[in-house]
């Protein structure tokens, strides 16, 4: 027979008392976000710890640094293409 889980308490009320998501989980939820796969447990802790400019700053850093992997990759097959 299943335990029953015990009923969430849903979000804190204030943002004061909510605890700030640290820089790996940001960069963790951004990286598998790209690739579209989130848990849906982990998405919802998430959207309680996470602040929308921590999305923002990391997004716009892992995505100048997929552009910049794929200009190397893209000069280092000219290189040996030629």
């Amino acid at each position: 027979m299943p335990v029953p889980e015990p009923p969430d308490a849903g979000p804190p009320a204030s943002n004061d008392e909510r605890k700030a998501a640290t820089l790996p989980q940001v960069a963790g939820a951004v990286f598998w976000s790209f690739f579209g796969v989130r848990k849906g447990k982990a998405m919802q802790r998430d959207a309680v710890t996470i602040k929308p400019l921590q999305v923002i700053v990391v997004g716009v850093v892992f995505a100048a640094l997929l552009v910049l992997a794929l200009l190397v990759l893209v000069r280092v097959i000219l290189r040996f293409a030629a």
